[in-house]
């Protein structure tokens, strides 16, 4: 049975033993953050342009939503049944294009101090979300932070989800392993029953950790090892967290209605989570070509849907289905259960794409192809949850979607509303290398529209 979680045991140990910052302790609220890596088309999605120029407008029809006025892309009809409970921000917008830069703007709320490369300057909105929290609710034993994606979350760097001077201790704890998968497992949580049950024998207990207890030797601490390896049984051992991520609870209804995919299931494991105490849980829906779904010669990867990737609307009839699909469910799931108030829920990438559709030989197809190239002058976020206001479309991009008209906002004034929601004062500062306190977010304010 192999699993993937690169982010072990004895880095949690270290991050539980950070101090929990000063300041008033935040209501029991949670955040699923939903990562398009890649940059989804907003002109596709949620800001079309029927009546702007053939080249700019795509081969797509808007179609209405149960909320008069609110329309979406033909390929999300799941989307129109339950407009009404989330809300489409059509204006957030920042200045850099490329990924690298794109990630790290959007996830640090600072420009970057290189506009390429994915190692963060400044800290992730998670990790400083994580910090700002410790110790301020009980998560039964889990991470306050976690990530779930594809293997390509067991680097940090790869998203930029790095903490840079706040330490690697307020790294999220990262799950690559997929649970749509039988064998779905988490490195380092939870044991066999045989060994669970020899719990009064502690020396036959901690001898079954040898792997473990090398890393833990490791480790340099302010307590001893004792303490760690105390700490190690605790969680190894905890039925809370080995329930949480039992995946295999849930009914074969819900699991249907997620998607019997990577997307789908680790959905469903975030919502798992977050009913736990987990107040931070980054969901990767990058690469929908996955758990059995095979990838075309016109399909890419992830979001990035320049002409040498993909054919920009091929790849969109077996993607968007997926993602709609996966959203949807998410929506209608914390509604259902009543955590609409407790949990908000955000769905973006880095950027949008370029207005106008460009035609290239496909790097696979070898023939000519539409793609849209990086747009970070106009970009669509869905908001869900949180206790908010439903059914609003927010701002508005010019007839062609090339930038904001009405409303414009910044990433800082997304993240500035998802800190109030936490509880979290986004103008208190951490200390940096130098000593230097940074304000948790620069500028930025949170969208009354989202109250």
């Amino acid at each position: 049975m192999t699993a993937a979680c690169s982010f072990g045991l004895p880095d949690l140990l270290r991050a539980r033993e950070v101090a929990a910052s000063a300041g008033q302790s935040s209501q029991e609220t949670s955040v699923i953050f939903v990562w398009l890596a890649g940059g989804p088309p907003h002109m596709e999605t949620y800001d079309m342009k029927p009546d702007a120029p053939r080249d700019y407008r795509g081969e797509f029809s808007p179609i209405e939503t149960n909320v008069p006025g609110m329309d979406v892309c033909e390929l999300l009809p799941m989307h129109t049944r339950i407009a009404d409970k989330y809300n489409i921000i059509r204006s957030i917008h920042h200045n850099f294009s490329d990924h690298g830069g794109g990630h790290k703007r959007f996830l640090t709320g600072r420009d970057p101090a290189t506009p390429t490369g994915f190692v963060n300057d400044k800290p992730c909105v998670g990790s400083m979300a994580s910090l700002a929290l410790r110790g301020q609710r009980d998560t039964h034993g889990l991470p306050n932070y976690i990530v779930l994606g594809s293997n390509r979350v067991n680097s940090v760097d790869t998203f930029s989800f790095g903490s840079a001077y706040l330490g690697a201790h307020t790294h999220p704890f990262r799950i690559s392993a997929d649970p749509s998968q039988k064998n779905f497992a988490v490195k380092n949580v939870g044991v066999d029953k045989s060994m669970s049950d020899r719990l009064e024998d502690r020396v036959t207990l901690l001898n079954g950790f040898d792997g473990l207890r090398r890393e833990l030797e490791g480790v340099a601490m302010k307590h001893s090892m004792d303490v760690f390896n105390e700490r190690a049984v605790a969680m190894l051992t905890s039925p809370d967290v080995r329930e949480a991520f039992d995946i295999g609870q849930e009914s074969a209804e819900v699991r249907e209605r997620f998607g019997r995919h990577g997307w789908g299931q680790r959905a469903i494991l975030a919502r798992r989570l977050v009913e736990r105490g987990v107040p931070w849980v980054t969901v990767l829906m990058e690469n929908p070509y996955q758990s059995g779904i095979t990838q075309p010669r016109y399909g890419v990867y992830n979001w990035d849907s320049h002409a040498v990737n993909c054919h920009l609307f091929k790849d969109a009839r077996i993607r968007f289905p997926i993602y709609d699909r996966t959203v949807t469910a998410m929506v209608e799931d914390l509604y259902a259960r009543g955590l609409d108030k407790k949990v908000l829920l955000v769905v973006t990438g880095e950027f949008g794409r370029t207005p106008r559709i460009t035609v290239r030989p496909g790097s696979q197809t070898k023939v000519n192809q539409p793609g849209r190239d990086h747009w970070p002058g106009a970009m669509s976020v869905l908001v869900s949850g949180g206790g908010m206001r439903t059914g609003q479309i927010i701002g508005a991009t010019n007839s062609r979607g090339e930038e904001p008209i009405h409303r414009a906002m910044t990433p800082n004034d997304l993240w500035a509303t998802v800190f109030r929601h936490l509880g979290v004062d986004h103008t208190r500062s951490f200390l940096d290398y130098s000593g230097r306190p940074w304000p948790i977010l620069p500028y930025g304010q949170p969208i009354p529209e989202l109250t």
